[in-house]
């Protein structure tokens, strides 16, 4: 008694393995996941990846944001869907070479030396002969010798009553199935090595939390952090000049990690080539790397397209930025005792307090300096890029967190010929900058005229002062005129000032509107802005006199103008004091990408494979024929054929010249003769 092992799977019914291999294996899948990631690697381009989630939600808005930020596409190389789509497609495609090689190899090495001659005659390249003169052995002996002289391989084999010859060439041509396809699952393996799948792993299994807190490295608790035995990462950091660190910072979502590196990276000195215009035209770092290796420092200068690596780590120059610089400034109060500016020290990325005129604190944050600021002028029709100089950026905060940012330049800017100093403005870093135009000295670089003015203009007691003078003045000139309407001018006149100097002239326009009835506001108007001058014109005259100056030339009117056009600007600059840059101390941070790649060895081997693959697909072409002969009492019947799997053209050349060769003809048979199909 015996028994046979059955298959549990009912006739006619594919089990389950082996519906699920036809499913990784099918073509379908394949193209679905390479068009998968051809789209992905297009987001991924086109779209900047690894920025702050602020600077995209400024970019596309609250909906976009958001649902880009869900998707991943912020981050589309290291998403979640982006590493499994490569597991499925090595899945996939491992499968396919698992299931087409074998057959494959067998098809390379068989001669296939039991073909049929009725076979042979359905092929699109065959010549037939029921009576050809020459014996079997003879035909068999000039086809091997031609086949042979052009570099086929050879197989004979006798049936006794038929004998067949096979040539076969180009067979290596096969392989380029086998080689595009391994080279994907390589290149695959070798993105999922140098991709974040131990930091996605880490994270999903709470080992690593993801840092959201702008704080110093030492701060950052051990869960943040990522230990130098990482096998593969991409961080970036921001070193100033004559300092060293020993850590990366790799961007996760909406935060960041800490990745310790096993040496420290100093950075001796950065430096900038300028074109003559000013703009960068390269950068470059002096970089020393500290290692207990080492028996001494390694010093190494790195620049675009020129990393140095060191221990499997490569170091990029990726970018610079300020790194600490230390200003020497003026504040000049906007208001009483702006002709007394205090000395003010501070430092990029540092954080002081001040107190506003009013009382209330505020917080003033220092976050940029720059040497050089190419600007696009134009005057009379000519576009011409100016370098602006040295400029530096601060936010004045209030206790509510709120601010205006500011950026302020050092040299000033000439415009009809007259020169200001600018200090840009704006209340959200998305807008461009509204500019303050504070006039110069006439004669000098100062802003001393226009601080003296704005403080006269500011002080209680000037302003008396003056209105008192004015009353004075209009008394003598109209006698007989009720002293309570000199009293009403006077308080008038006085109330316009404070006005104008809390709101400018669109407050007092307002205040116009508010007191006068609707069909009076211009007449009403044009006497508010006669007294308001007016008082505006006896402080500059102080101002002048102040300076020694009797007669008023048209250089000090034309200032006048644009001092009272800067006033009317201030209660829109969003700041209670004006910074004027005196000197610096320019300190550069040169930023640097460095990444830990071990599958860069793996894709560069894969993309070699992919490209040897691609050259046998294209330009190695598998050729085969065969010559079946049999005997007849005349001479031997026989069928001769060949088949190529590309390059047709080519091989329709070659068969003809084979079949001449191996039928002993001289020249082309005649069309009755071919028959081909």
């Amino acid at each position: 008694m015996s028994s046979t092992p059955t298959d549990p799977t009912p006739p006619g019914r594919r089990s389950t393995f082996a519906v699920l291999m036809a499913f990784l294996g099918s073509m379908g899948l394949a193209i679905t996941l390479l068009v998968a990631l051809a789209v992905a690697s297009v987001v991924g381009t086109v779209l900047q990846q690894n920025q702050s989630y602020e600077a995209y939600l400024l970019d596309y808005g609250p909906f976009w944001h958001e649902l880009f930020r869900t998707l991943g596409i912020y981050h589309v190389y290291s998403a979640g869907w982006y590493l499994l789509i490569l597991v499925f497609l090595v899945i996939s495609t491992s499968v396919c070479v698992y299931r087409s090689t074998p057959a494959m190899i067998r098809d390379m090495s068989r001669f296939r030396l039991g073909v049929k001659d009725k076979s042979l005659r359905s092929f699109q390249h065959n010549v037939q002969r029921d009576a050809h003169p020459e014996t079997p052995a003879a035909l068999m002996s000039r086809a091997e010798a031609v086949f042979r002289a052009r570099g086929y391989r050879v197989r004979q084999a006798d049936h006794g009553d038929h004998r067949v010859l096979s040539a076969m060439r180009g067979s290596a041509g096969r392989l380029g199935y086998f080689f595009t396809h391994v080279a994907i699952v390589v290149i695959c393996i070798g993105g999922l090595v140098d991709g974040r799948l131990p930091l996605m792993l880490a994270e999903l299994t709470g080992r690593l939390e993801i840092e959201t807190r702008q704080v110093p490295v030492s701060e950052i608790p051990e869960q943040s952090r990522v230990s130098a035995s990482n096998p593969s990462f991409r961080g970036s950091v921001e070193i100033p000049e004559g300092q060293r660190v020993d850590v990366a910072f790799v961007t996760m979502r909406d935060g960041y990690v800490v990745q310790e590196l096993p040496f420290q990276i100093e950075v001796k000195a950065f430096r900038v080539e300028r074109h003559a215009t000013g703009q960068e035209r390269s950068f470059e770092t002096d970089l020393l790397i500290h290692d207990e290796w080492l028996d001494e420092p390694l010093a190494h200068t790195i620049s675009v397209n020129h990393p140095l690596t060191y221990r499997g780590h490569t170091i990029y120059q990726a970018s610079f930025r300020d790194g600490g610089s230390r200003l020497n400034l003026d504040m000049h109060p906007l208001g009483r005792g702006a002709d007394r500016p205090m000395p003010f020290h501070a430092r990029i990325f540092g954080t002081y307090s001040q107190t506003g005129e009013d009382g209330a604190r505020l917080r003033v944050e220092f976050t940029d300096f720059n040497d050089t600021n190419l600007t696009l002028i134009e005057e009379d029709g000519v576009r011409e890029r100016m370098d602006m100089g040295p400029s530096f950026e601060y936010v004045v905060r209030d206790s509510s967190g709120a601010g205006w940012f500011h950026r302020n330049f050092q040299q000033p800017i000439e415009r009809d010929g007259r020169r200001y100093l600018l200090s840009g403005v704006r209340q959200n870093p998305a807008e461009p900058f509204s500019f303050l135009y504070i006039p110069l000295d006439p004669q000098g670089d100062g802003v001393d005229r226009f601080m003296r003015f704005l403080a006269r203009l500011t002080d209680p007691a000037v302003v008396a002062d003056v209105v008192d003078e004015a009353t004075r003045t209009a008394a003598g000139q109209f006698e007989g005129v009720d002293e309570g309407i000199r009293a009403q001018v006077a308080e008038t006149m006085r109330g316009l000032l404070e006005t104008f100097t809390v709101g400018g002239y669109e407050e007092v326009i307002a205040q116009v509107q508010e007191q006068a009835p609707e069909g009076q506001w211009d007449r009403m108007a044009d006497i508010f802005l006669r007294i308001l001058n007016s008082g505006l014109d006896a402080i500059y005259l102080r101002v002048l006199a102040e300076e020694g100056i009797e007669v008023v030339s048209d250089e000090d009117e034309r200032f006048l103008e644009d001092a009272l056009r800067a006033i009317n600007a201030l209660p829109f600059y969003g700041s209670p004091f004006f910074l004027r840059l005196n000197d610096f101390e320019h300190i550069q941070a040169s930023g640097l990408m460095i990444t830990r790649a071990p599958g860069q060895a793996v894709v560069y081997a894969g993309s070699v494979m992919l490209i040897l693959g691609i050259f046998l697909l294209l330009y190695v072409s598998h050729r085969r024929c065969w010559l079946w002969v049999q005997p007849r009492p005349e001479g031997s019947g026989l069928v001769l054929a060949g088949t190529s799997n590309r390059n047709t053209t080519d091989f329709n050349r070659e068969f003809d010249e084979i079949s001449r060769a191996v039928l002993g003809e001289s020249r082309p048979m005649p069309a009755d003769q071919d028959a081909r199909a």
